[in-house]
């Protein structure tokens, strides 16, 4: 080995916990970068891989068999600028009711209506389906739901009683269809049985075309189908556009808040390397003139010390990539499962460049102090050493000891003013791990009071849904809905209740349609979460959501109006509420708001939310409930708490990024406060010599950062509070929403106080352990130190 090698490893040797601190900070830095770049870049492309992996269909259409047979609907196949198409396939629309479940779902009650496509299997050309559960649905009796939004599982039954035969179906697989292309899958032959005599199912065609980028290529492309097959054939088609912008929002919703912690670890990181290098070569210029003095040139020092940088940097680097691609897979599942699809894997490449984006910062950083090192004069470097400077901080000495303190409190509040540089040291690594707590803990109460005020949607603890069709009648029928809300009234446990039925209209100066949710009864105690304005209290008042604003050009107060049929109704918009649904293209209102339209409402979108007394229990209600409105067969379910998946991806991230953050902000504390007390040997020998206790020692020591933790927590605070405020309406408008006032101002003065003493909890917990060390110092010896 030449003699620069060995210079190099007795460095990397004898500075053991500047060693452990560099791997440990190089290695949180690698983890986190490696977990927010894979992040970053699986969510901007997690719809693009699932489709592409599936393929997706661009298009999907359905066609009435009575207008245009199967030969001429499988003949589009062949269109100019199709590239692959499945079908025909035979679909039903079918209103199961809920058989043998484990789910706990009542028996009886009648399932949202779904579309039931008959397929052989999970396809090859054309949404190639992905089985997340079970199996396929090979024989009779079986089939397979879509794994969105279904309350059965595997095993569960489901069961026709309106058919013929009443056929009785066992749930067998769940599959993922990345464009929703239906809501459950049987056998051709099974479809068949699904259909009563005298009816024919309609036809489903996937399409994929050449040109399919745009809402106009797409449209086009429909165009051509229904120009192939004969007039009014096409009942309705489906773009994959419309699903790809809702994973697009879903995706960019991630992407401040993993910036501003990616940004926050990365100046820390580069913090504390600077830190440990700067001390390397503060704590070692005797060292260093005396290596001079051998014979080693000024460039020979410098690789000297930025080599004992890279060494212990890239042994963290190599566990910074195993760790960040271990915490990747429940993360990155986390961001799959809420975006429907995707990889929960971290892409080859980001192994490969983070780490040497690592490096190359880590001796970019080293580099600094390293030719600081190498310009050092011989002469000089000897004869001065490392004594520190007596003369600083002595007037803020006197001035404590004549304070009522005891004297080793005093002597730890005037350390920091020996060593100004070190002291802002530890101040800069407390602040970035206070604004990393502040931020994070805002963060994670912000988005958690967002999902408590979307799950208001949901009002009461009961809710009665889904009409069925009335027995032996091939569609569906009105059923009063007066008589179900009189068997609430009369259900012992009932303490309020509304109803809700919804209703597609257009809007003047809108294209499209909007879907409005009439009420029916005092729904004041099951409001949306308002973010501006108030609840509607009456006909020709509504509540819209920040997509319909932004997409009418509105504001709280404007009146738009409703049209139908050729009528008009005007509502005024008194309130803007907390929906992300459809784009946020929705409207609450009263029903009497409606009548103008003489709309016919179907009762199959009746719902009723019902709140109960004290003390029943929802479950038990449901149940009797249900047996009271039997028949006709409607799904009575206790109202559960919907656990968003983004919400929980988030709040994965928000937590890991914040430890990591801590972690490398008492790294920093830790390497400070260690050289400190290593030049301070000499010291700590003369205080014990004249009679400092050890447990009077450690308090000096935590005294000395104490300070330094609570005035820094004090810029942290303030700082992480402002990039909350920054960053949360961002992560709101990728998500298609305004953020409620009281979901921005999250930060009482309780919680100020306790993130303040973070601070003081970062630094003293970074400096307990060289604390302890400086208490256990043998007098004698440390006396014999310089």
């Amino acid at each position: 080995m030449s003699a620069l090698g060995k210079v190099v490893r007795a460095g990397v040797g004898r500075r053991r916990i500047q060693t452990l601190v560099m791997v440990l900070t190089t290695t949180m830095a690698v983890a986190a970068a490696v977990l927010a770049t894979g992040l970053l870049v699986a969510s901007r492309a997690q719809f693009e891989h699932a489709f592409a992996k599936q393929r997706g269909a661009h298009l999907t259409a359905w066609f009435d068999p009575a207008e245009a047979p199967a030969a001429q609907v499988a003949a589009t196949a062949h269109l100019d600028g199709v590239t692959a198409a499945a079908g025909p396939y035979p679909v039903r629309s079918l209103s199961p009711r809920i058989g043998a479940n484990k789910s706990r779902m009542p028996v009886g009650g009648v399932m949202p209506e779904m579309s039931v496509v008959g397929r052989a299997d999970t396809g090859e050309a054309v949404d190639d389906l992905s089985l997340t559960a079970g199996h396929w649905a090979t024989g009779s009796g079986q089939i397979v739901l879509s794994d969105q939004n279904t309350p059965l599982g595997v095993g569960d039954r489901m069961s026709f009683p309106d058919l013929p035969g009443k056929p009785v179906l066992t749930v067998v697989g769940l599959a993922r269809s990345v464009t929703a292309t239906a809501d459950a899958w049987v056998s051709p032959a099974q479809l068949a049985a699904l259909t009563a005599p005298g009816s024919r199912p309609g036809l489903q065609m996937l399409y994929r075309f050449h040109s399919a980028a745009t809402d106009a290529q797409v449209a086009a492309d429909r165009k051509a189908v229904e120009t192939a097959v004969a007039p009014r054939s096409l009942t309705g088609a489906s773009s994959y556009l419309q699903t790809e912008r809702s994973a697009d929002r879903t995706e960019a919703t991630f992407v401040p808040f993993v910036i501003a912690f990616g940004v926050l670890g990365l100046v820390m990181s580069v913090l504390v390397i600077g830190t440990v290098v700067s001390g390397a070569v503060g704590s070692a210029t005797r060292r260093i003139g005396i290596l001079k003095s051998l014979g080693f040139t000024p460039a020979q020092v410098v690789r000297a010390y930025v080599a004992q940088a890279l060494i212990p940097a890239s042994v963290g680097t190599a566990l910074g990539v195993v760790l960040g691609n271990l915490m990747a897979v429940p993360a990155l599942g986390d961001a799959q499962r809420a975006y429907g699809a995707g990889s929960s894997t971290v892409a080859p490449w980001i192994d490969l460049a983070v780490p040497a984006g690592a490096l190359a910062v880590v001796g970019a950083t080293a580099l600094a102090p390293a030719l600081r090192a190498g310009r050092l004069r011989t002469v000089e470097a000897i004869a001065v050493g490392r004594t520190p400077l007596a003369h600083r901080g002595r007037a803020v000495r006197r001035l404590l000891g004549r304070l009522p303190l005891p004297r080793a409190l005093s002597l730890g509040l005037a350390g920091p003013f020996a060593r100004p540089a070190r002291s802002a040291t530890v101040a800069a690594a407390v602040v970035f791990g206070t604004v990393g707590v502040t931020f994070g803990t805002g963060l994670a109460i912000s988005v958690n009071g967002v999902q408590d005020g979307l799950g208001r949607r949901d009002a009461g603890a009961v809710t009665v849904q889904d009409v069925a069709p009335i027995a032996g009648k091939g569609s569906r029928d009105t059923i009063d809905p007066a008589l179900i809300a009189a068997k609430i009234a009369a259900q012992p446990g009932t303490r309020r209740y509304f109803s809700t039925e919804q209703a597609q209209v257009g809007v003047a100066g809108l294209a499209g349609s909007t879907r409005v949710t009439a009420y029916q009864g005092d729904s004041s105690w099951g409001a949306y979460q308002m973010i501006s304005g108030t609840w509607f209290h009456g006909p020709g008042q509504a509540v819209v959501p920040y997509g319909f604003l932004r997409a009418t050009g509105t504001h709280v107060g404007d009146t738009v109006t409703l049209t139908a049929g050729g009528r008009r109704a005007p509502v005024r918009i008194v309130g803007e509420d907390l929906d992300v649904r459809e784009g946020g293209m929705t409207m609450l209102t009263d029903s009497s708001s409606l009548a103008g339209l003489d709309l016919k409402i179907p009762s199959e979108l009746v719902q009723f939310d019902i709140d109960l007394k004290p003390g029943i229990d929802a479950a038990a209600y449901a149940a009797s409930l249900g047996s009271a409105l039997q028949p006709p067969g409607i799904l009575v379910l206790p109202t559960g708490n919907r656990v968003n998946p983004t919400i929980i991806a988030i709040d994965a991230l928000v937590t890991m990024f914040t430890l990591m953050l801590v972690a490398v902000a008492g790294l920093g504390v830790l390497n400070t406060v260690v050289l400190d007390t290593r030049e301070r040997v000499h010291d700590f020998g003369v205080f014990k010599a004249l009679g400092m206790s050890p447990r009077q020692t450690v308090a000096m020591v935590l005294t000395s950062v104490a300070g330094i933790g609570v005035v820094a927590a004090a810029v942290g605070v303030p700082v992480g509070v402002a990039l909350h405020k920054w960053v949360l309406p961002m992560m709101g408008r990728a998500a298609g929403t305004a953020i409620p006032a009281a979901d921005m101002t999250v930060y009482s003065l309780p919680i100020l106080v306790v993130l303040v003493l973070g601070g003081l909890v970062i630094a003293t917990a970074g400096a307990l352990l060289p604390a302890g060390w400086a208490a256990k110092a043998r007098t004698a010896v440390a006396l014999r130190s310089e």
